[in-house]
């Protein structure tokens, strides 16, 4: 997959943090600085944590909030689905871009992230797809201003190149102002774990509910991870694949069944 003229293409901006989200506004101005060709389709609420669910068992609406910008009552994978399969089947985009989601989507953050899964739908779709998120500190402002700063040039670099249509490009900008960005790391997925926790509370009623509490843990960090690399100030960006199968393990296991087959009788 390649982009072959980006100055002309059409392209899909979506996010699951919703249509009202500042880091829709700050994609909007990334996607302006490469093309004057933007659709806007996002949620209507947000939608952090769907993952790549898809809306099967309900109808959804789209609300259309300006010219080429609409609000969808579903998720981000249904804002994509949406997008390209109805509202721009005459001319399909180019491109799909997801975020900036209000913190980074490192780690095992990809499986849960809708903003991940956003791209993942475009690329699912033939479509080369990147996700955008932007790190920041809890209790202190979300420094937009580095995503905005640095997002195309980023893209463009990222874009120039020829993909395999299997695989979407995840952005990480650190949590730093846009002059401190120390470079750009293309790194690999790293591992922390979810250490969440479940917290119990009652309703006027006396009814029980619980909060998921999101904590995500950290051990060793490895270098070369897009921990690190946000973590030291610098741009991580992480090609995924969607292929999820573990090809070292797939021959073990045929090597296993050809050693001693399953008796099914």
């Amino acid at each position: 997959m390649k982009v072959a003229n980006l100055a002309r293409a059409r392209i899909l901006v979506t996010n699951d943090d919703g249509i009202h989200a500042p880091g829709l506004e700050a994609l909007v101005e990334i996607a302006a600085q490469l093309s004057s060709d933007v659709w806007i389709v996002a949620p209507e609420v947000n939608q952090s944590g769907a993952g790549h669910s898809l809306s099967l068992s309900r109808p959804i609406r789209a609300r259309e909030v300006s010219e080429h910008k609409f609000a969808i009552d579903g998720t981000p994978t249904d804002c994509v689905l949406f997008a390209v399969k109805h509202l721009m089947k005459d001319r399909k985009p180019d491109l799909v871009l997801s975020g900036v989601n209000r913190g980074t989507n490192i780690a095992d953050d990809v499986t849960y992230s809708g903003t991940i899964a956003a791209a993942m739908e475009g690329c699912l779709l033939g479509l080369p797809s990147i996700a955008f998120s932007q790190a920041y500190t809890h209790d202190h402002p979300v420094k937009w201003g580095t995503a905005t700063a640095h997002g195309a040039a980023v893209a463009r670099r990222v874009l120039a190149m020829d993909w395999p249509r299997n695989v979407l490009v995840n952005i990480n900008f650190p949590d730093v102002v846009s002059g401190s960005v120390k470079g750009v790391r293309v790194t690999h997925t790293g591992t922390r774990g979810f250490g969440g926790h479940i917290v119990e509370r009652k309703d006027p009623r006396g009814g029980t509910y619980y909060w998921i509490g999101y904590a995500p843990q950290e051990s060793e960090i490895d270098a070369a991870s897009d921990i690190a690399a946000v973590r030291s100030g610098h741009i991580s960006v992480t090609p995924l694949h969607l292929d999820l199968t573990h090809e070292s393990m797939r021959r073990k296991l045929v090597a296993e069944f050809e050693a001693a087959p399953v008796d099914l009788d």
